[in-house]
């Protein structure tokens, strides 16, 4: 058995079921979610003007290979009626494979670990809620360290002129 960590996403249509209905999706097709985030509210990556998303992130396990659990979650996308668009534009739903164990895989069909994950809050902050400890095997570091790099390094919010 693996440990993968997969991301959920939805931006279009009924957000809050789309990600719950592929959560749904993903027993009985050798995977079994261990544990779930929260849903939270994120802007748009990549493409600013579309609606803002629901996220959550999985742990599961499964006996599948990363090849064929990327074909899993493809086919969840289509059987949800997710729709090619512009890159990184809205979709009703979106299944990222995060993290597999401590693999590196770099083609062009498959990356992992996701190799924009330790760039975005809005995927380390619901992560650090069911894997604070993981090690991110690139850069070995804990997911919690990667998030804690993304707060020191935001800009300080301007201050208000006092009246």
């Amino acid at each position: 058995m693996s440990i993968a960590y997969i991301g959920v996403g939805s931006n279009l249509g009924s957000r809050e079921q789309n990600c719950l209905l592929a959560v749904s999706r993903l027993s009985g097709k050798g995977v079994t979610v261990r544990q779930h985030s929260s849903l939270c509210e994120t802007e748009p990556w990549g493409v600013k003007d579309q609606p803002r998303f629901l996220n959550m992130f999985l742990e599961i396990e499964t006996t599948e290979e990363p090849e064929a659990l990327l074909r899993i979650l493809k086919g969840i996308e289509l059987e949800l009626g997710r729709q090619e668009t512009t890159k990184w534009g809205p979709r009703t739903i979106d299944l990222d494979i995060l993290l597999y164990d401590d693999r590196i895989i770099r083609r062009a069909d498959l990356q992992i670990p996701h190799p924009h994950m330790h760039k975005r809050d809005f995927v380390l902050r619901p992560l650090s809620e069911i894997a604070p400890e993981k090690i991110h095997p690139v850069f070995n570091k804990s997911i919690m360290r990667l998030l804690a790099e993304i707060e020191e390094n935001k800009p300080a919010e301007p201050e208000l002129p006092q009246n």
